[in-house]
């Protein structure tokens, strides 16, 4: 099992961390290993919304899908991945600070197949690689004006 847990802030309103994280369209700007990424149901963003994920990890193209399991207009939005490699549960807490936003990004997974094999290394890159998305959804996110 794959755990992690990684917070920071972001000086920008919640509003607007919010309604861009949630865009799944956005993915690819801020997630290095994300290929592509859109909604596949009908009907407004909320609790049973499902999309498609392309990824790119270990030079192998990963197919999955998606479903979003909360959604708290600017406090909570969470999914799990219902087909793909690596089942998992994720889900990303806003909270309005003096500063802007912080979030903080809590998720699990249980590598299967080819991955299963390398749990220990592939979890050490995920933690990394998500230490540097959200990263790069900061710097995105303050470089707008």
């Amino acid at each position: 099992m794959i755990e992690l847990e990684r917070s920071l802030t972001i000086r920008r309103p919640v509003e607007e961390v919010f309604a861009f994280v949630t865009n799944v369209e956005n993915s690819p700007r801020w997630q290095a290993w994300a290929v592509d990424a859109r909604v596949v149901s009908e009907g407004p963003l909320g609790v049973g919304t499902r999309y498609e994920y392309v990824a790119r990890f270990l030079g192998r193209k990963i197919e999955s899908q998606s479903e979003v399991t909360a959604y708290e207009p600017d406090k909570r939005y969470a999914w799990k991945v219902t087909s793909g490699p690596i089942p998992a549960e994720a889900s990303l807490d806003f909270e309005p600070v003096n500063e802007g936003t912080r979030i903080t990004l809590t998720g699990k997974g249980e590598p299967g197949g080819f991955f299963r094999l390398a749990e220990p290394p592939i979890g050490r890159i995920l933690k990394r690689q998500v230490d540097t998305d959200i990263e790069n959804l900061k710097d995105l996110l303050e470089s707008r004006p």
